[in-house]
């Protein structure tokens, strides 16, 4: 057992013995199907605080000679599946964690020279026995290892694109290390699994196709492995009986990303704290995905702005990602700086229909956070009058309603404003506070038919009145009271205790103006 082949499982014992452990176990399953055939090459790429260290900890624990795992898994998922007992701990597994090579390291040329050394320390002393042609070189030394022992290996890399975010500029570095993976493990019979783990996809060169070999299973098509990438909606329910948290609540702040097979996948970090402290927030730290958002928004490539002012008021906007360099620092385009968010889990993407939206409250607010210290300034200012505007609700005060909506639909004018539904975006924008304090609910069944809006107060937040919201467009804000009471829209509320507050909104297409008719019920 050495430093980097065949590590011990200390560290997926760790997570086991964390207060909150979802089982992923299964995504051993998929790596057992794959073991030596021409689907052997994984790169799973997820954001930050989704599990991809902790999934690269558990395959190690699974695959490595130098320990025994039997006990340790025997509870879990994977152990209920036929090839389990066949592959635990029968295969020379070395777990590569990148970014600690890379934070020892001057330079790429000294990070691939000390990468090697230690590599190669480890298989020498774990098979002294062979006939080695060049102690210096790691790949003439794993050949030469497998021609006597006839083990093949586990090749797990986490972190694996570290490089291109630390060394955003320097291509020539990026293609070397790129080259030194592609002689690594391109064709080497020594190769049973090569799983890499990082934030970004594969990087892309033109024609420099040098990791070709490998299957992608990113944020923007997760395909067979898209249960693995968060956790799922029958997860968090789980969470929630166990814990007796609100499951809705959860929901509206984390859930969101969605894909084909797997339509309700939460942030798993940011579940296990709220879980964990009982309080619904935003646990995403400022690191340089953040600074990344900031930095993009800045850019504000045609588009970029009113696009990301629509997603902040509900919108989906479609995309393009086939163009993505998969790097951070290629952006041709807006379609570029939508995809680099997507896989920072900073936007959801609609595989089929090809958009994309910002997925929850949580993500929502780091939106605000970035354009409040950006130079929109306009529209942060119009973020932070979205608190008078609700305050102005509450208080009854229908022309500051008015007059707070006039100014959001100001920041959204590039909106097609000709329906209820472009609406209902600027209603979101002029009330955006709201979800400080709200459950919000979109075209809501109810009565006899759809609330527009309904606003139900959050549990630490009961004082609060409720809302429930109807849009017309070139009626009249009393006609959307009245339809409110004359369809019982509040019979939705019927078990709520406190106040509610019915809000009519009307958009004058001649004069251009919102009017705003408040009525309380108590």
């Amino acid at each position: 057992m050495g430093t980097y082949l065949n590590p011990d499982n200390e560290k997926f014992a760790e997570a086991l013995n964390s207060p909150i452990y979802v089982d992923k176990t299964e995504l051993v399953a998929y790596t057992n199907k794959v073991l030596h055939t021409s689907q052997k090459y994984l790169c799973v790429s997820r954001p930050r605080r989704f599990g991809k260290s902790m999934a690269a900890n558990m395959l190690a624990a699974y695959y490595s000679r130098g320990c025994e795992s039997q006990e340790l898994f025997s509870g879990l998922k994977i152990a209920g599946a036929a090839s389990f007992g066949q592959h635990i701990n029968q295969y020379d597994t070395f777990f590569i964690n990148m970014q600690e090579f890379l934070s020892r390291s001057k330079n790429i040329q000294e990070l691939l020279v000390r990468l090697q050394k230690l590599l190669v320390r480890d298989l020498l002393q774990a098979y002294p026995e062979v006939d080695y042609f060049d102690k210096e070189d790691l790949i003439e030394c794993m050949q030469d290892a497998y021609q006597v022992t006839k083990r093949s290996f586990v090749i797990l890399i986490d972190e694996w694109d570290c490089i291109f975010r630390e060394y955003k500029e320097d291509h020539v570095a990026q293609e070397r290390y790129l080259d030194f993976l592609r002689d690594f493990l391109k064709d080497k019979a020594y190769i049973h699994l090569a799983y890499m783990t990082g934030i970004l996809p594969i990087k892309k060169y033109g024609t420099h196709s040098a990791l070709n070999m490998f299957d992608e299973f990113s944020m923007t098509n997760p395909g067979p492995l898209a249960e693995f990438v968060g956790f799922t909606e029958a997860e968090v329910r789980m969470l929630c009986r166990e814990y007796k948290r609100n499951l809705a609540e959860l929901k509206e702040w984390y859930d969101g990303y969605s894909f084909e097979n797997v339509p309700s996948i939460y942030s798993p970090r940011s579940v296990v704290n709220a879980v964990l402290s009982g309080i619904c927030d935003s646990y995403w730290n400022k690191t340089e995905t953040f600074e990344a958002l900031q930095l993009y928004i800045d850019m504000n490539f045609a588009g970029l702005k009113d696009d990301v002012l629509s997603m902040i008021a509900g919108e989906r906007v479609p995309v393009n990602t086939g163009s993505f360099s998969n790097d951070m620092t290629t952006f041709h385009t807006e379609d570029d700086v939508l995809t680099l968010l997507i896989h920072l889990g900073y936007l959801g993407y609609d595989f089929a229909n090809k958009v994309v939206f910002i997925p929850n409250n949580e993500i929502r607010g780091e939106y605000v956070n970035a354009v409040s210290v950006s130079e929109w300034g306009e529209v942060s200012k119009a973020l932070k009058n979205s608190a008078d505007t609700l305050r102005a609700i509450w208080n009854l005060q229908s022309k500051i309603v008015a007059k707070g909506i006039e100014q959001a639909h100001f920041e959204t004018s590039h909106l097609q404003y000709n329906d209820e539904n472009a609406l209902s975006y600027t209603i979101s924008l002029a009330l955006y506070a709201a979800r400080n304090f709200y459950t919000v609910y979109r075209e809501l069944p109810t009565g006899k038919g759809f609330a527009d809006m309904v606003f139900i107060p959050r549990k630490r937040f009961a004082d609060k009145p409720a809302l429930v919201v109807e849009l017309k467009w070139d009626k009249s804000a009393h006609g959307a009271i009245e339809q409110i009471k004359n369809k019982q829209y509040c019979r939705s509320l019927q078990d709520y205790q406190g106040k509610i507050i019915l809000v009519g909104i009307n958009y004058d297409k001649k004069s251009r103006e919102h009017s705003c008719e408040i009525f309380e019920i108590d």
